[in-house]
């Protein structure tokens, strides 16, 4: 673990004591703090009093008397729609409200790092869609090429639950906005922007706030190197921002949509090749189309950002290719779960919303589609351009009949449950079709999160195509 700094024999708050709560609460045990834990479930609070954490309900008058700081986990807001009433109590005593993101940016560097010939490096991500991939993407490079890495944050490992990196170590972190929002220190080696897509709107205030939480990881301490998608006009303001000309690589700009051109420094994707140019001139080229664990698009996307983060730590294309090659995917996002009688299929239960049902859809030909689920607020209105290689939808969900109605031009059978959804789309698939679960919907309507819909769906594919 990374003990946390600066609170010597003080008093540290702790609200919330999930995953990230309750390794904050150990690392800060391990700093010599005494750590003052709340949540309001009971069952959390029995957990943590087991380890010995002192309970302390925050919400009583007087609470933060002695108190040093109050680290709130990710999921609770503070401030949009409303500001929790703990974080509310804390201003009002003028203690310091941070998250586990920032003591951990205050704490990774020890005085061991003065001896270290290659100090250990940090690369963060964040965006709207592609974070998870990318952040695996870049470990997966890293471990292939023999470096010590670590990936943690919202992905993997709690950023304090890590073991302190070695020399020349490197920790991958995914931050959402929820963890970039509040974190009072953000100084990543490496700081990587995907894209930008309206979600978690009401957490934030709307898209400007949203834009902004994400925008801190940029402006708050200023990374070495930024690699930025500059497909949407967020992410061209941001890489303007950062850069002092046309010439300052320090900025890496990454897109999809369009070849880059200039002096600096540019990784971008067309018709399944990425290249790489700097200083008006090519230094390297991929060949994605038959990298199965990036299909599409969208993983074209994370490639690019991936393989930019790569060449910032000193890898070489061919490394970073070779790599490339040997990604098997994440779990549930476009993960090709078998291939039987010609019939590929591929589970990407995260598709929970329309911009990333169209991405998955757009990444594959000829496709029998498993839909429905607990519909997001703007209907499915964004599907529209991407349904042209649907061969027939599949619609699973307790309202699957009014969900398959929107699917306008599109041959759609109501299934209801994945059980039946699988078992046609099984029967019916031909050789060269894609079988792809891409919800465009929650899980939550018969599913307890996207992963157990997702484990759903795998396993009674295996088992169909097996019987």
């Amino acid at each position: 673990m990374i003990p946390v700094r600066g609170f010597e024999g003080r008093k540290v708050a702790v609200l919330g004591l999930g995953r990230s709560g309750l390794a904050t609460a150990r690392s800060l045990r391990a700093g010599e703090a005494e750590a003052l834990c709340w949540d309001d479930n009971s069952a959390a609070r029995d957990k943590a009093e087991a380890e010995g954490f002192t309970i302390s309900d925050l919400s009583r008058a007087g609470a933060f008397e002695d108190v040093a700081a109050l680290i709130v986990s990710p999921g609770i807001p503070h401030l949009y729609p409303a500001p929790n009433k703990v974080v509310a109590l804390a201003w009002e005593a003028g203690v310091p409200v941070d998250n586990d993101i920032g003591l951990f940016f205050r704490s990774l560097a020890g005085g061991e790092w003065d001896e270290f010939d290659a100090p250990p490096r940090v690369v963060a991500v964040t965006g709207s869609n592609g974070k998870s991939t990318t952040s695996a993407l870049i470990a997966h490079v890293l471990e292939q090429a023999g470096k010590p890495v670590q990936l943690a944050g919202n992905i993997g490992r709690g950023v304090l639950d890590i073991d302190p990196p070695d020399e020349g170590g490197v920790v991958v972190l995914e931050l959402s906005s929820y963890q970039t929002d509040l974190a009072r220190a953000l100084t990543p080696d490496v700081a990587v922007f995907t894209n930008l897509s309206p979600d978690h709107l009401d957490r934030h205030g709307g898209m400007g706030g949203y834009f902004a939480a994400k925008r801190r990881l940029f402006a708050e301490g200023g990374p070495d190197r930024a690699v930025i998608g500059v497909d949407e006009a967020e992410g061209q303001y941001l890489a303007n921002q950062l850069s002092e000309g046309l010439g300052d690589d320090r900025v890496i700009r990454v897109s999809v949509a369009r070849k880059l051109s200039g002096p600096g420094w540019q990784v971008f994707a067309r018709k399944g090749f990425l290249s790489e140019y700097r200083k008006g001139r090519q230094a390297g080229s991929i060949d994605l189309r038959d990298m199965t664990g990036l299909p599409g698009a969208h993983n074209h996307q994370n490639a690019c950002a991936a393989y930019a983060a790569c060449r910032t730590l000193g890898l070489a294309p061919k490394v970073i290719e070779a790599a490339f090659a040997s990604f098997g995917g994440l779990p549930h996002r476009s993960q090709t779960v078998v291939e039987a009688a010609g019939v590929r299929y591929v589970n990407d239960s995260k598709a929970t919303n329309v911009d990333s049902a169209a991405k998955a859809l757009l990444a594959f030909q000829n496709i029998r589609w498993i839909c429905g689920g607990l519909e997001k607020e703007g209907g499915l209105a964004g599907l529209q351009d991407a349904l042209g290689s649907v061969v027939k939808a599949y619609v699973i969900g307790r309202e699957a009949a009014q969900f398959a109605m929107q699917l306008e031009g599109v041959e759609a059978e109501v299934c209801t449950t994945m059980e039946a959804a699988v078992t046609r789309a099984v029967a019916e698939a031909q050789p060269g079709e894609t079988v792809l679960l891409a919800p465009a919907a929650a899980s939550f309507d018969q599913y307890d999160n996207f992963e157990q819909r997702g484990d759903d769906f795998t396993t009674r594919v295996r088992a169909a195509v097996t019987a």
